[in-house]
């Protein structure tokens, strides 16, 4: 169950960066507890704008006896202070689905997974940020935008990466001065949800725990990029980040300093978000190249 703020605690209290959280160590705790980690309700895929003023995220609610959508909820700094996070509804009810949102960090962008069922629009959105709030939702058209692509994201160079939900696997797409060379399949042994750092020199993903058969749960795992261009074998991040819990939906911050996730760790298996130092990174990092 996740330890969540005092009642007394009012929406005044988070301002200043990351909502006014004090930054974690190597060790994963809770994300703004009652704002953003709302006790109840599914989180997960959440995204920050490059300037950090803007944060983005997945919700679910939980209702007894109805099927609800995930949907994308936003925040933005306004006289130093994060205002309640709202649902976005970009698409305006044209996607049923709006999920896994990515604040570009190469231009003013947001792209998104919108989804509705047996349409050909499916596939990944985008709105662009502008100073009165965003523009018209459009489908992003790429000849392999299909309707079942999700967690597209990419490192500053401007390098894309995608997950094809119907195959479960990844994909990596170069880009050439702008212009994305066809997609590749992504070589690695395991792995979805995938999330390239911004300097484009590991990948994170989730996966099923590979320790004990027994188990259902699924960790995050970290690839690092060897000097030849390949990637590692792939590292369980261990128990600073990886609990008996899921984690899933790993996501760096722009400026390289946090790893933020969803962990399934309600008694009713609702997700929270949780955040990290990268610093966890670093240390496996070292201990991978100088093994």
């Amino acid at each position: 169950m996740a330890s969540h703020a005092s009642a007394n605690e009012s929406l005044s209290d988070f301002q200043g960066p990351w909502f006014g959280q004090k930054t974690p160590g190597v060790v994963a705790e809770l994300f703004a507890p009652d704002m953003v980690s709302v006790e109840g309700r599914y989180e997960f895929g959440i995204s920050f704008s490059p300037d950090l003023t803007a944060m983005y995220f997945t919700t679910l609610d939980i209702i007894e006896g109805v099927d609800t959508n995930p949907q994308i909820y936003y925040s933005t700094i306004e006289n130093k202070r994060w205002t309640k996070p709202k649902k976005a509804n970009f698409t305006k009810g044209k996607m049923t689905y709006e999920l896994l949102p990515y604040a570009s960090l190469n231009d003013n962008r947001v792209y998104f997974t919108g989804r509705k069922p047996d349409s050909k629009e499916s596939g990944v959105w985008y709105v662009t940020r502008t100073e009165s709030g965003f523009s018209e939702a459009q489908r992003y058209e790429l000849p392999y935008n299909t309707g079942r692509l999700s967690d597209m994201n990419q490192g500053r160079n401007g390098d894309l990466v995608f997950t094809n939900m119907s195959e479960r696997k990844m994909y990596y797409a170069k880009n050439d001065k702008g212009r994305f060379l066809v997609p590749k399949p992504i070589d690695i042994e395991f792995g979805i949800h995938g999330f390239m750092s911004p300097t484009n020199d590991y990948l994170l993903v989730n996966a099923r725990n590979t320790d004990d058969e027994q188990r259902k749960d699924h960790d995050l795992f970290i690839y690092f990029k060897e000097k030849d261009g390949s990637w590692s074998k792939p590292i369980n991040m261990g128990p600073v980040v990886n609990t008996k819990h899921t984690e899933t939906v790993p996501r760096i911050t722009p400026d390289g300093q946090f790893l933020f996730f969803g962990r399934y760790n309600e008694p009713n298996g609702a997700s929270n978000l949780y955040w990290v130092s990268t610093q966890v990174i670093t240390q496996l990092k070292q201990q991978y190249f100088n093994r």
